[in-house]
């Protein structure tokens, strides 16, 4: 971190033959009960999710892996595990880079880099074996569960693998052509591939998919114990099937659901937590110089009276669409990615860690092979550990159902400047920084007395509109 207030004082079944095994056989290996309360609009108040991509977490690249580091992880204050998909991958039109599939690779051992997308899945109900057994999936979320963190599996619900059974034993499923041949899927405006052809494009405009897919997700629900969903492009599929199927869950227990869309018609009585996407992108421009910090400003104050105050959104620098396709934070964020990551525990909602971050990724993960992080802790682990445990226990960021306040505060028109405050029960959490990599000189946009900046310990006092110089992107959060 840049100095920080000096200044001031001057986030028992193998895998392999899960596609052929009855589903009654895997529900025998179901896990063990646990002593987890269920998830609650409580537990979302002050939680950290973490984005685990389960191939790229470790050299193994397998659940075991991740599994020991879990207690790791509770340091982080993390609460919520997002698991990307650990479904098999489908063969057929596998993608081995972003133009190319497995077909286009001739040499049989450079086509076994090419492992494919999370999100080409030729089995909903089953483990891919690359990642290890359902035992040790089971034992992931038993592990979780005892350090008292939830976990969502991702769910894929707009289209499949090529070689998913449904292709062949219900065609009726899909979205065909004017040959009457199933697609990829189409943007709904131009008629055009996105260029996902790797994946079969589902229809549900006959609703006859509405249950076999409803009781795909039930099974990780009633059968394997997991606590919720992180649905992918969620507002690709109608908005019935989810008012149709997400009550089915909940029906056997509680559940979070969070959706890849901040769409306001998805969280009416459905989904908990949206993506922060219009802040994320403000963030990037105004790191870039591309927007003034007036435009995230002026977002942030009104946010709150566009969506229901019981909206959630997950706050985050980066995941993994963002790391593999439009760089990591640091090609994005620059020398401000350490303010802006501050800045998503302080704002509301929910703040992000995706797989590395903690432990200063400054590459792009490839996305359709292997490519480990490196575990070595640099600076972030310990700037991500500090502000979890902001995040668990100040209930001034609160930030789920019930949140804590949330007030711009006034910089006189001090363009690179922002400052907010949340407050609870007494609580008092204050966040000012310079998001611009010159430094300023400005007046204090806080109340006179004493506070702690919580990122050092130090006890600070302040007097109505002092003075104060910035570096270039330094940043204050302030207790009382």
């Amino acid at each position: 971190m840049k100095k920080t207030i000096l200044s001031l004082m001057a986030l028992a079944l193998i895998a392999t033959s899960c596609k052929d095994v009855k589903k009654e056989e895997v529900k025998e290996t179901a896990q063990a009960e646990t002593t987890l309360a269920p998830v609650s609009d409580a537990m979302m108040e002050n939680s950290v999710i973490y984005e685990a991509n389960i191939r790229n977490y470790s050299e193994e690249g397998t659940f075991n892996a991740f599994t020991k580091d879990i207690p790791e992880l509770k340091k982080l204050g993390v609460k919520v595990i997002w698991l990307m998909p650990v479904y098999p991958i489908s063969m057929k039109n596998r993608k081995a880079t972003g133009d190319l599939s497995i077909e286009d690779i001739k040499d049989p051992k450079e086509r076994e880099r090419y492992l494919g997308s999370y999100y080409a899945i030729s089995d909903y109900t089953a483990i891919n074996p690359d990642l290890g057994t359902l035992e040790d999936f089971q034992k992931l979320v038993k592990t979780a569960h005892d350090n008292g963190m939830y976990v969502i599996l991702d769910w894929v619900a707009n289209h499949t693998g090529w070689d998913h059974k449904w292709i062949t034993e219900h065609p009726e499923y899909y979205h065909k052509n004017a040959k009457g041949e199933v697609t990829d899927p189409l943007n709904p405006e131009t008629g055009k591939s996105w260029g996902w052809t790797d994946v079969a494009h589902l229809d549900y405009t006959s609703k006859v998919l509405y249950e076999p897919m409803m009781k795909e997700m039930l099974y990780w629900v009633k059968e394997q114990g997991i606590d919720g969903f992180r649905c992918d492009v969620a507002d690709n599929v109608p908005t019935e099937f989810w008012d149709y199927t997400i009550p089915k869950l909940k029906a056997v227990k509680p559940v979070f659901m969070l959706m890849e869309s901040d769409k306001e018609y998805l969280f009416k009585g459905q989904f908990d937590m949206g993506y922060g996407w219009v802040a994320h992108h403000l963030m990037n421009d105004v790191a870039k110089g591309k927007k003034p910090v007036a435009d995230l400003k002026k977002f942030l104050a009104e946010r709150p009276g566009k969506y229901e105050a019981d909206d959630i959104f997950m706050n985050f620098t980066t995941n993994h669409d963002e790391n593999a396709w439009n760089g990591t934070e640091y090609e994005r964020l620059g020398d401000g990615a350490e303010a802006f990551a501050a800045m998503t525990y302080v704002m509301p909602g929910m703040p992000l860690i995706y797989t590395g971050q903690e432990y200063d990724l400054k590459k792009r993960l490839k996305f359709f092979e292997q490519d480990p992080i490196e575990k070595n802790k640099g600076k972030m682990f310990a700037i991500y550990e500090k502000l979890g445990k902001l995040k668990n226990e100040n209930p001034a960021l609160n930030g789920g159902k019930n949140p804590a306040s949330f007030k711009m505060l006034e910089t006189y028109d001090k363009e690179p400047l922002i400052a907010f405050e949340r407050e609870r029960d007494g609580k008092k959490v204050i966040y000012v920084a310079n998001l611009k990599g010159a430094p300023i000189t400005f007046n204090i946009p806080v109340e006179g007395g004493e506070y702690t900046n919580y990122m050092t310990g130090e006890k600070v006092t302040f007097t109505a509109n002092q003075k104060i110089e910035a570096e270039g992107w330094q940043y204050w959060v302030l207790t009382n």
